[in-house]
């Protein structure tokens, strides 16, 4: 029984990581994604030098919150504690996506958030995309600093690195990785146009109340 669980949670993890593949967010030995064990202090997560495009189950590792490896399995990603920075501190969190999917980190990379330039953009994510300041990759800092900008949020941007995304599931997590690449392409087309114009001053509450109630995964606590 434990094992059938255990190969669900390895498919959820493959399937997740081809769909970031295949829509672009991430190349082959970039970014990172993992899924929560159902509620144990555990996750399942992709290996480092990834090939999404042949990633198979048996290739995911599965480690506790403290980074060991349990059982079988390719070597952890090395950003295991980016992602298990952010389990431990939202319990809701299913799953957590890591990109550098190209105008997000482009933006990351020239140091600009994107303020809310569209309704969209609160119901899902909650609000602005903020920036966390530069933290050296695979380290705890990264962790910190991306929990910091995160805030109340589901998405935000990894100075000079790229994304950093946490959904109440696998689905939801895509699907935020994907609105903030396309917001950030959308917002990097528009300073080329003219001055974009914010949302910051409109009446936004309906839109933070659905984010509240549908998409927010922050501890109410």
């Amino acid at each position: 029984m434990v094992l059938e669980k255990e190969l669900e949670f390895r498919k959820e993890v493959v399937n997740g990581a081809k769909k970031i593949y295949e829509k672009g967010l991430n190349d082959n030995n970039e970014g990172n994604i993992s899924v929560r064990f159902g509620r144990k202090e555990e996750i399942f997560i992709t290996p480092t030098a990834n090939q999404y495009d042949s990633l198979m189950v048996d290739q995911i590792t599965h480690i506790d919150f403290e980074g060991n490896v349990i059982g079988k399995g390719k070597i952890p990603s090395t950003e295991t504690k980016l992602h298990i920075a952010l389990y431990k501190a939202r319990p809701k969190v299913k799953c957590v996506i890591h990109t550098h999917s190209p105008y997000a980190t482009m933006l990351s990379i020239v140091r600009k958030p994107i303020p809310i330039i569209m309704e969209e953009q609160v119901v899902f994510l909650g609000g602005s995309i903020d920036l966390a300041p530069y933290g050296e990759a695979h380290t705890e800092k990264v962790g910190e600093v991306a929990l910091k900008a995160l805030n109340k949020k589901n998405g935000a941007l990894l100075s000079n690195h790229g994304v950093i995304v946490c959904g109440k599931s696998v689905v939801n997590a895509i699907k935020y990785a994907e609105l903030v690449e396309k917001l950030a392409k959308i917002y990097w087309g528009a300073l080329q146009v003219g001055t974009p114009i914010m949302l910051e001053n409109e009446n936004l509450e309906k839109f933070y109340e659905m984010y509240d109630r549908l998409f927010s995964n922050f501890p109410k606590k």
